[in-house]
């Protein structure tokens, strides 16, 4: 449950907390099991098949399965929402990629592997990493049977510095994974958010059946983009060239590429005002274009994502349901200020952040340096002092 998908500041697990604080335990935890319950139904099965897909990936929580103060000890609840929704899909001829999407200590420097820092505390620590391979083996032993399973994605997005522990990590949980399960296929996410797999050497002459993941989002379908997307040659070679660098490794050992995520963030009438329908118009252009790339090269893929609160989401929920009607001034907040980092508007929040950006550039953080620090250029300074700043001290 990503911020900008439900609504809330920060984490799932802040969201979670502070409920819990305000309801008790009981009612929160009922919250919860029916939100996640209405979140993905039957009828959300048919519209997807009705749309001509026949797979989507499944993010979920390690927090389902295992307690931090209780480690090593399944919660089979967790396999509740899971086993339901896959279900629910098979009925429909819709199979699924189950995706570790936070995992414990965090594997990623974001606000969506649900740790509530920007360090990736998941690479550092040989017990969450050990913690992950044991849930994985607990994951294959209940789904290992389970035909309209696709495969697994064992680790959403990782932002491993030393680029190759995850290497490392890979390796043991492919060797977890196919103790128990030799028929799923496997899908491997690259290093620095899906990005990045130069550093994985010859490591998939010892991974059987697998695929390799990409993310391919592009600058245009976003808010920071410096220009307006017009689908004009030169715009598309930049879009094609991103994305055949992300997937160089594969193509050069010809191995099988998934793109696991993609797609733009769109505008909204209640903070884009007139300029909605143009900006969102470019935004077609984009997915549109990122689609032909796609056809044209016969990949598949999944986009991100199916549902939220009309941010990214295939679907979304109507501003006049009572949900929307109760946060409308905390969302206008929460947009104004730019505590999301996913597709934030800064213009609001610039003037005061940017006397900050220039002092630290001058004093502590000149180019030179910023260009050493991992992950560059994916974060460069300014979005470096917005995680700081924004993302995590205001939420």
């Amino acid at each position: 449950m990503e911020n900008f998908i439900t609504g809330y500041p920060g984490c799932e697990f802040q969201i979670r907390v502070a409920l819990a604080d305000v309801l008790g335990p009981e009612l929160s935890g009922f919250f919860f099991d029916k939100f996640l319950e209405y979140f993905f139904q039957d009828d959300d099965a048919k519209f997807f098949k009705s749309l001509g897909l026949n797979c989507i990936r499944i993010p979920f929580n390690y927090r389902h399965f295992e307690d931090d103060m209780n480690p090593r000890v399944l919660n089979t609840d967790g396999f509740k929402h899971l086993d339901r929704v896959i279900d629910i899909c098979s009925k429909h001829g819709i199979y699924t990629i189950l995706d570790l999407h936070a995992a414990p200590g965090g594997q990623n420097t974001d606000w969506h592997c649900d740790s509530g820092s920007h360090v990736a505390n998941f690479w550092l620590h040989k017990d969450f990493q050990d913690r992950a391979v044991w849930l994985w083996e607990e994951l294959a032993k209940h789904y290992k049977d389970n035909t309209w399973i696709a495969g697994y994605n064992p680790l959403n997005e990782p932002t491993d510095a030393s680029h190759t522990r995850v290497v490392g990590f890979y390796d043991r949980v492919h060797s977890a994974i196919r103790a128990i399960d030799r028929n799923h296929v496997i899908f491997w996410d690259g290093n620095t958010f899906a990005s990045d797999f130069s550093h994985f050497g010859d490591m998939h002459k010892r991974w059987t059946n697998s695929a390799y993941s990409i993310h391919d989002y592009t600058e245009f379908g976003f808010p920071s983009s410096k220009e307006t997307y017009s689908s004009t040659d030169e715009q598309r070679k930049r879009i094609r060239k991103s994305y055949e660098k992300k997937k160089a490794w594969m193509d050069e050992r010809e191995l099988c590429v998934w793109n696991g995520e993609f797609g733009p963030v769109y505008a909204r009438k209640e903070y884009d005002g007139d300029k909605t329908d143009e900006i969102n118009e470019s935004r077609y252009k984009v997915l549109k274009d990122q689609l032909d790339m796609y056809k044209q090269d016969s990949l598949s893929w999944s986009i991100w994502l199916y549902k939220d609160i009309g941010f990214q989401g295939m679907v979304y929920v109507s501003r006049l349901t009572p949900y929307m009607k109760l946060f409308n001034n905390f969302l206008a907040k929460k947009q104004r200020l730019a505590i999301d980092a996913w597709g934030a508007d800064e213009t609001y929040v610039q003037p005061t952040f940017q006397p900050i950006i220039d002092m630290l550039k001058k004093e502590v953080v000149p180019d030179e340096v910023d260009q050493r620090l991992y992950p560059w250029p994916v974060w460069k300074l300014p979005a470096r002092v917005g995680r700081l700043g924004r993302n995590l001290l205001f939420s």
